[in-house]
């Protein structure tokens, strides 16, 4: 099980994007297997600032361990597998 957090401010067109693109990838690649938290950094700057979020949007895999992070909007689907150490279906041979 995957343990995702996706940092954002507002609904800005970037936050939109790349909310998108990360829960397209999630959904493609990992259907059941995954949880995703989007945290508003305005309403929530305590959870970015505990996290070490710097810019945003940044996705950060809490589990399975190790901890990565992406920043960006998250279109480049093979950057983002890489950058959080996720292995796709390709890698797995799951359809």
């Amino acid at each position: 099980m995957y343990k995702l957090k996706l940092y954002v401010i507002g609904q800005t067109p970037s936050s939109v994007k790349a909310t998108e693109h990360l829960r397209a990838l999630l959904e493609d690649e990992f259907k059941d297997e995954y949880t995703l938290e989007v945290i508003d950094v305005l309403e929530n700057p305590r959870l970015a600032e505990d996290d070490k979020v710097l810019a945003t949007p940044t996705v950060v895999k809490l589990l399975p361990s190790p901890i990565r992070k992406v920043i960006g909007d998250l279109s480049d689907r093979e950057k983002v597998l890489l950058g959080l150490d996720l292995a796709s279906k390709e890698e797995t041979g799951k359809n």
